[in-house]
């Protein structure tokens, strides 16, 4: 591969930004920038996030190597199980939240005390086999582009960041988080049904 294929980071920017928004990724930073100054926590989670994608996509650069209509039926399948938790998760995102955020000062409070390394702990023991994650392998498996899927998923990462670290207490109490769960869903139901519909044509062509 040559280069960036804008097309792929474009969609997993997206993909990646709606699922994290309302979920971990956005709260942990939040807690995190309570506690410690706003720069080294997003150069932490920022770090951490850029782990958790690169595992991701080898993963998933791996798994493209397999026989390509499998690797898209069963990409298919992640994306269709991320739409069903995305949905099933909505009526209660604010609950969810709640219970996430004291999952997280908990790991804040037993973790070291320099804020960039607390923060890179944090987030890759919070976001270690979360949704994303395993999205994010599912595209790079799909597309067959690993480097194109990082960069559009770190950058959403980064973005949730800060998000989180600027303005995430007048986000938490503004924004709607179970339409941007339904959002999500509706992302990763049509993601589901192109992939799909694409491993179909694969399989009998």
């Amino acid at each position: 591969m040559n280069g960036l294929d804008l097309a792929v980071v474009f969609t997993t920017f997206v993909v990646i930004f709606l699922a994290e928004l309302p979920d971990k990724t956005f709260v942990a930073t939040l807690v995190l920038s309570t506690r410690f100054r706003p720069l080294p926590v997003w150069v932490g989670v920022t770090a951490a996030f850029g782990v958790q994608c690169l595992i991701a996509v080898t993963l998933g650069g791996v798994v493209a190597l397999l026989p390509r209509a499998p690797v898209l039926l069963f990409a298919s399948a992640l994306f269709a199980v991320g739409s069903v938790v995305m949905f099933r998760s909505a009526g209660h995102a604010k609950t969810d939240l709640a219970e996430e955020e004291r999952e997280v000062v908990a790991l804040a409070e037993s973790s070291p005390r320099r804020a960039a390394v607390t923060s890179f702990l944090v987030l890759s023991a919070a976001e270690w086999g979360d949704l994303s994650q395993i999205v994010t392998a599912g595209l790079a498996a799909s597309s067959g582009d690993p480097l194109s899927v990082f960069a559009g998923a770190w950058l959403a990462l980064a973005l949730v960041a800060a998000l989180a670290v600027l303005v995430g207490n007048q986000l938490a109490h503004r924004l709607p988080l179970s339409v941007i769960r339904r959002s999500a869903g509706v992302v990763f139901a049509i993601l589901s049904a192109i992939t799909f519909a694409e491993g179909i044509q694969v399989l009998f062509s």
